[in-house]
């Protein structure tokens, strides 16, 4: 059996201790504070999505894909958008056209919440 979501969890919890940790002692000495602030907005919320993506599948098997695949793309999006703005400084690279792409990150986070939910509530509904 293939654990797609919970390798791609413990993926993204990797890559947020990662990420954060080049933060701390790195990119805290070279970008603004609101940079880093925002950068671990990114942090955390890769984080939370991880965790969703390991956890939620061990109490719930019946959960429609497609809540995962919001949860992958909501998180990828709103996460490594905000990741690449918060080093825009350090790159020679026009990144302002990211600006856009966080918030509908964001969006499709709370679509992904939103099915959850409605995954969670309609068995009990019937």
């Amino acid at each position: 059996m293939l654990y797609i979501n919970e390798t791609l969890g413990a993926s993204f919890c990797l890559f947020s201790v990662i990420l954060g940790a080049f933060a701390s002692h790195y990119l805290k000495n070279i970008i603004s504070d609101s940079a880093i602030q925002s950068f671990e907005v990114g942090v955390r919320y890769l984080m939370y999505h991880g965790l969703v993506l390991m956890i939620l599948p061990q109490f719930y098997l019946d959960i429609n894909p497609l809540v995962f695949q919001f949860f992958v793309a909501g998180t990828c999006i709103f996460s490594f958008s905000i990741f690449l703005l918060s080093i825009k400084s350090l790159i020679k690279i026009n990144l302002n056209w990211l600006g856009p792409l966080t918030p509908v990150g964001g969006g499709i986070l709370i679509i992904a919440w939103i099915f959850l939910l409605i995954e969670l509530i309609v068995p009990f509904i019937n």
